[in-house]
């Protein structure tokens, strides 16, 4: 096993973001301004928001998923992201990637989330 094979092993399965860029604040607020439509619960305090990864450039890559594979609107949910964080002042362009992995779980919810749903 290479050293490389060893690391990537102990990789954690979500990437950090980069929260302390300057723009890091303003593209969780309009994170949050999307909602999945079957909760009443924005995106962001659901979990669904892995990754909120911004460049030197102010390119902005998220790294989602979903509730679940079959959510019907899994198609068009990445676009709504996309389209919300595409205005963010200073927001150069957004890349938004879908991922299974690791699958969404209910304790990737905020404690707001729970509330709100009556999990707590």
């Amino acid at each position: 096993m290479t050293e490389a094979t060893a690391h990537m092993e102990g990789a954690p399965l979500i990437a950090p973001s980069t929260t302390d860029h300057p723009l890091y604040d303003a593209v969780v607020e309009a994170c949050r301004t999307v909602y999945d439509p079957e909760i009443p619960v924005n995106i962001y305090d659901l979990g669904l928001v892995y990754t909120i990864e911004i460049s030197e450039e102010n390119s902005v890559r998220l790294i989602m998923t979903l509730t679940a594979p079959g959510c019907p609107v899994a198609g068009e949910m990445p676009g709504w992201l996309s389209d919300a964080v595409g205005p963010v002042a200073g927001v150069k362009d957004v890349e938004v990637e879908l991922t299974w992995d690791p699958p969404w779980g209910m304790d990737m919810m905020s404690d707001e989330a729970r509330l709100e749903l009556g999990f707590m």
